[in-house]
């Protein structure tokens, strides 16, 4: 998990970090799909844009931005769900998300992480199935 009903109000980072440790097997041999669900409407901003990043150091000193998606209010309603892609092989040690807000700062709340590609997307929450 990157974020469990993380309340996004500007620009932030994800409140957890994933360490795959020194191996970084990443999924072993499947695909894995960052999912993302919005568990409030958001109630002000022009887009929201979530950012898969990756880094060698926890403290994310120089992140390394691996896929994104960005999102217009009107696509960040409850319930909401989408994937902002895979993450890909060769992936430095550390992952998170990074939430960047444009326009006026919403009060929201986001559940995201990584699933096995086809497993339990179609759930109603993601974070039962992450």
């Amino acid at each position: 998990m990157f974020s469990n009903e993380q309340a996004i109000t500007a620009s932030a980072a994800s409140t957890d970090i994933i360490d795959l440790g020194s191996s970084r097997d990443v999924g072993a041999g499947e695909m894995d799909t960052v999912l993302v669900q919005v568990v409030t409407s958001f109630d002000a901003l022009t887009s929201l844009t979530v950012a898969l990043q990756t880094s060698s150091t926890e403290n994310f000193a120089s992140p390394v931005q691996l896929t994104e998606a960005t999102l217009s209010l009107a696509s960040l309603t409850a319930g909401a769900k989408f994937s902002i892609g895979t993450v890909p092989r060769g992936v430095l040690r550390y992952l998170r998300l990074y939430y960047t807000v444009t326009g006026s700062s919403p009060t929201v709340k986001i559940t995201a992480g990584v699933a096995v590609d086809g497993v339990h997307q179609d759930t109603a929450i993601y974070a039962d199935s992450l």
